[in-house]
């Protein structure tokens, strides 16, 4: 069973109160010492680079990108990496104040957990650079850099995707809470599918309650009431509550859209897609700009940077288990779209900006 989406979304939440723009996926965590202090070549080197994670790698695809992107980073320098997987509050800060003892030439951390604490070190440490991916401190400094992502983007073209395939002309999506930063999730959605599609009728569900984030009936509940009335492609953007949205689609032989990584395999059939976030490529990206003396910066991934992409537009596809895999015409017209995207010919409105 893959991760829970719980990173992208509950980072919204959070993030939304540190820096407007950012958003996360979620695994069990099971030890919080460092896994890992690899020389990723030979030689003398003289860079070394730590990533810290909120949650233990596991099958967490979401963390297991920014394992691969530290790797990558540490090949290219002829440098070495460690990983340290947290598990909680505590170790969270054990391993960050490892991290900064160990005075590796870039610190990186993945998600909003970190935010309080790497302000904390940033300001006590200013020589020492940190990355923060998916989210960022309120306060800038100059020795944190912060890498965050356009996902409405990629929205836009799942529901380009949604609006091909409809045969209702309805879509609609399951969002956690109603605001700008999580209509990031819903409102491109609706207006990929009317691109392709004008006629198309779209709507918004929340799930909201007292655990918007980690409640599947309450999100099974809103995808059937939009299904009751014929909606037959569904965005599941709630967070862990993206199983039950599944669920109710499967039942009632409707399609859904997931989040963060490739969601396809817990519901084959049904999950036609998934808005991924290359947390790979803004950690070795985001690396690369703190070398260069670029510490200080927020730097935003898109289609256009490779920050942000789709299941089906990735390599492997084929064995996905993803329903667009059968659709190569649908893929075809996505990819035209998103090259109009990447060229600036499209833009895509962020319900987040302003």
């Amino acid at each position: 069973m893959h991760p829970r989406p719980r990173r992208t979304l509950k980072v919204a939440a959070a993030t939304a109160l540190l820096v407007t723009a950012a958003t996360a996926c979620n695994a069990a965590a099971k030890n919080g010492s460092p896994d890992s202090a690899d020389r990723a070549g030979g030689g003398g080197s003289r860079t070394s680079f730590t990533l810290v994670t909120p949650d233990a790698v596991g099958q967490n695809e979401f963390l297991k990108l920014a394992v691969t992107g530290v790797e990558k980073a540490a090949k290219a320098h002829d440098g070495s990496r460690k990983v340290y997987q947290s598990t909680d509050t505590a170790s969270r800060q054990q391993n960050v104040q490892a991290a900064v003892d160990a005075a590796p030439d870039v610190v990186v951390l993945v998600g909003f957990e970190f935010a309080d604490l790497v302000a904390q070190q940033a300001k006590a440490h200013p020589k020492q650079k940190f990355l923060m991916v998916d989210a960022c401190t309120t306060k800038t400094f100059t020795n944190v850099s912060c890498a965050v992502f356009r996902e409405h983007e990629g929205v836009f073209l799942a529901g380009a995707e949604a609006g091909l395939l409809s045969e209702s002309g309805k879509v609609g999506a399951v969002d956690v809470l109603d605001t700008p930063q999580f209509r990031r999730y819903s409102d491109p959605f609706a207006a990929g599918a009317k691109e392709v599609a004008a006629k198309t009728e779209a709507s918004t569900r929340f799930v909201g309650g007292q655990s918007p984030f980690d409640d599947s009936a309450r999100a099974k509940e809103q995808a059937n009431t939009l299904l009751s009335k014929g909606y037959d492609q569904i965005m599941a953007a709630a967070a862990a509550g993206n199983y039950g949205v599944f669920e109710a689609a499967k039942a009632k032989g409707a399609h859904a859209y997931g989040v963060d990584v490739n969601q396809c395999p817990s519901a084959p059939g049904t999950v036609v897609d998934n808005v991924i976030k290359r947390t790979d490529i803004a950690v070795e990206k985001g690396i690369e700009q703190a070398l260069g003396g670029s510490s200080g910066t927020t730097v935003s991934y898109g289609l256009k940077e490779g920050g942000i992409s789709l299941t089906g537009l990735e390599d492997g596809v084929g064995s996905s288990q993803c329903v667009i895999a059968d659709h190569p015409d649908v893929l075809k017209k996505v990819e035209a779209l998103r090259d109009r995207i990447v060229s600036g010919k499209l833009t895509v409105d962020d319900p987040a900006a302003g």
